[in-house]
Formats: structure tokens, sequence, C-alpha cells
């Protein structure tokens, strides 16, 4: 009879307010469970980063990365934050400082057809009394998004069938850590009952105690490091005989010496970094008004529509979250300005079917404008006012004009907009009635900070840069 320990972290998002009191009580535990003698594990499932963080966007990653390392993890995967969050060249570069091991067994190079050399498909860890145990991780299936960065996501069921006909004869039992939400996890345990655990995430659910689907453990620990999971495994004659899960809630850990002020350095480090890099000059304050147009918007709606080369340009007032002061601009501004990770989507639509959209849009106008908003890459406050660039809608005739001309059914247009428009469930016919291309690398900051940097750039005088004050 042998007893395990594993700890468990998911979609902590940069929340960096929770890693110190996280990182001690993973140390806390391991030590006193390895004083004891006691086999302890302990893995995070994926979405540790998230570029809203200043220091996570200034490093590309990487000061999560390195955070991680202090959790002494066996073993950790990626979520979608990372795997489309970040170009490919930034990927391959995320754990370089990385002291663990990074499992992922269902993303491949499109070049190599390989999983990518800083990964690993299966892993099997052996316990204090030679119990083993095989650990693979999927991620979910966001094709749309990754092949245009340069990976496939081969389908998760048909992985975790083929990991487990390879090793079921080499492992005692296997674990998932699962980055494809509590449906997805259901699913595979309906159909794997070899898998003793799944550690879930991406869907930020919340399992208390687990949830024991088939004869699999199911388990999850929600969203931005409320949570620390741990599962106990007990093994008798090489099989899983008994497992149990809880979660530790972060706000009742111990706390850490000076915490307030380490997660204030890690804001301001970031903000510092970002600082460094400077954009623009803009000779006047672009105004933000999230409940009408308002002269930052302007600059955005034609930023993407420049960017995307469309007819046309369709963005929310509520994603811009603060003005542009007058002088000069650094990353670090437009990062608090634009702190969403969303990319642009080019949408191609006929005439015929454009004012179908327009009054979709329309009708949706009232509604949005004040509507509180979370999730699907948004981290501002409110939708805010539907706004557009080259787009007239005349609700009487409902005809539509672009850019002043008449659109006639057998013409076609193209616009722009951000991807939570099509992610989202508001308007539907966008997708529907057009075809559709997100475009990729970029994310809509880095877009905008492309047109400032083209119609607004730094001026240089006597080999200085120009440094008129903002006030």
């Amino acid at each position: 009879m042998e007893t395990v320990h594993i700890l468990h972290t998911n979609d902590i998002h940069s929340h960096l307010e929770n890693w110190p009191r996280i990182s001690q009580f993973l140390q806390q535990k391991r030590y006193a469970y390895e004083t004891q003698k006691e086999t302890i594990f302990s893995f995070d499932i994926g979405d540790a980063c998230d570029r809203v963080h200043p220091l996570t966007e200034a490093t590309e990653g990487q000061a999560i990365t390195r955070l991680l390392n202090e959790g002494k993890y066996d073993a950790v995967t990626i979520g979608n934050n990372e795997g489309i969050g970040s170009t490919k060249a930034q990927l391959n570069q995320l754990y370089d400082d990385a002291r663990y091991p990074v499992l992922i067994s269902n993303l491949i190079d499109k070049e190599t057809g390989r999983i990518p050399p800083w990964a690993k498909a299966f892993k099997i860890l052996h316990t204090k009394e030679g119990n083993k145990i095989g650990i693979f991780a999927l991620t979910f299936p966001l094709n749309m998004s990754y092949e245009p960065l340069g990976w496939k996501v081969m389908d998760p069921m048909k992985v975790t069938e083929r990991l487990i006909d390879q090793f079921e004869t080499t492992v005692d039992t296997f674990i998932l850590l699962s980055h494809l939400g509590l449906p997805y996890d259901r699913k595979i345990a309906e159909h794997f009952p070899e898998i003793s655990v799944i550690m879930g995430g991406h869907t930020h659910h919340v399992l208390e105690n687990g949830e024991v689907h088939n004869q699999t453990l199911l388990t999850a620990g929600g969203k931005f490091g409320y949570y620390v999971g741990e599962i106990t495994l007990t093994f008798q004659n090489h099989a899983v005989v008994a497992a149990t899960a809880q979660l530790h809630p972060t706000a009742k850990l111990e706390p850490v010496y000076h915490e307030k002020e380490l997660v204030r350095k890690y804001i301001q480090l970031g903000h510092e970094l970002l600082q460094e890099q400077k954009i623009a000059f803009v000779p006047e304050t672009f105004q933000v008004k999230w409940k009408e147009p308002s002269e930052f918007v302007s600059l955005g709606l034609k930023a993407v529509k420049a960017y995307a080369k469309t007819d046309a340009a369709i963005l929310n007032a509520g994603l811009f979250v603060q003005p542009l002061l007058q002088g000069i601009v650094t990353r670090d501004e437009l990062h608090q300005a634009l702190p969403h990770p969303m990319r642009t989507v080019r949408c191609t639509i006929s005439g015929e079917n454009l004012p179908y959209l327009m009054k979709q849009l329309e009708s949706k106008r009232d509604e949005m404008r004040s509507l509180a908003i979370k999730g699907i890459g948004f981290r501002g406050k409110i939708f805010g006012e539907l706004c557009y660039d080259g787009l007239e809608w005349d609700s009487n005739t409902e005809e539509v004009k672009v850019n002043g001309k008449t659109v006639l059914p057998d013409e076609t247009i193209t616009f722009v907009t951000v991807d939570y428009f099509i992610f989202s469930k508001w308007f539907p016919l966008i997708e529907e009635l057009g075809e559709i291309e997100i475009l990729f690398p970029f994310f809509l900051r880095s877009v905008v900070q492309f047109y400032l940097a083209e119609h607004y750039p730094l001026m240089k005088k006597k080999g200085n840069t120009h440094d008129k004050s903002r006030r």
C-alpha cells in the first residue's frame, strides 16, 4: 500500500497577486511529504501566462516561466494563452529557462510534423515504492488559431487512444493534464477508464472535492490562482484503489513575508520594461468615451482598416480602456489602453448579405452600449458604443453605403473587426454570411502600435528623441 500526493494549479492567467502564497504552499507541502518519505508530484495545467499583466507582456511570458520554477513542478502543460497568445518564435523560446519538463501530446509543428523540441509527449513518473504513472497532456484544438501560427492540434480522443495503447503495458496507471475544459474531460473519462485522474482547466470550473466520472477522478481549481488542488492516490499491487481530491483556497493560505511589496514589484518591473520602449509622438490627446465615438476609437478603426487592407472597420468603444495622452507613447501606455489579447479578423461579404448583417449589428447597439462583459479575451469594463469606419446604415431604407457609395447586391466588400466578435454569440451573421480570416500573429495593440509609429513617428532633434511634456 502506497499513498501518493499530487498538487496542481491551473489557469493562473498571470494573477501574480496570488503567486507568492501558491509558491510557498507548493514548496512547504513538498518538503513536508518528502520529509515523511512519501511521494509528492505537482503540475500546472496551462494558461499560467496572460499578457494582460505588464511583466508577462514585457518579457513575452518568460517571467512566468521563471516564477513557475519556484513551484518545483514535475511537469506543466500549455493552455491557449501560451499556445495562441504567442507567436511561434515566442512560444519556441517561452520555456528556455524552465527547470521542469513541458508536456504537450497533441500539438505538432506544421513544418516538421513533430512535437516541438521544448516539449515531450509523454513522461513516466516513478513513485518511491516503484509504481509507474504515465503522464500526458492535451490542449484544446483551436486549429483556426493555431494553424496560422505554424502549429497543428491533433484530435484529443485519437491521441489519448494512441498513448494508452502504446504505454498500457508499461505503466500502472495514467494521469492526464487537460486544458480541454470540463465537457471534454468527461468525454475522455467516459471512453478511457484506464486514466485514474484528469486534472482540468480551460473552462475555469471549480470541483471542490473532484468529480468521479466513470472510474476517473476529475479535478480543477477554477481560475486566477484562487485555489491550489491536492489529490491523494492510494496504490495497492500496482493499481490505484482510492483517489480523493480537495481544493485549498489561496486566500486562506499562510501569508508570505512582504507579500504586497513583492506583488507590487512584479507590476512595477513590467511597467518599467515597457516604458523603455517608445513608439510614437502624438501631438494631441486622443480621448476615450465608451458610450459614444471618440478620437482614440477613430484612430483604432483607421489602424485596423489599414492593417487588414479592407473597405471598412467595426470596433466597439469599450476596447479602448484609457486615452492616449499628448506626447511620447510607450508600449506601457498602449498596453494599459489596449490590454486585450485579441486579434483582428477580415470578413468578406456580399452586398446582398451586408444589409442583413448591418441590421443585426444595429439591433444590438442599444443593448451592448452599457453591457458589462467578461472573457473571450476582453479585458475592459463594458462593450460600449458600436463604431464604424467606412460604413453607413440607413434604418429607413435599409441601404448600406461603404465609403459613401451604395453597395449593390452583386458587389463584394471587406471589413475588419476583432476576434471576439466571432467567438461570442452576439453577431452570428458575421460568420454565417461572410468568409472570415483571423489575421496573425499580431494582437490589436500591436496593430495600433504600427499605425502610431507610421503616422506619428518619434521626432529627432540633435540626435535626441523629442521628449515634450505630456501635460
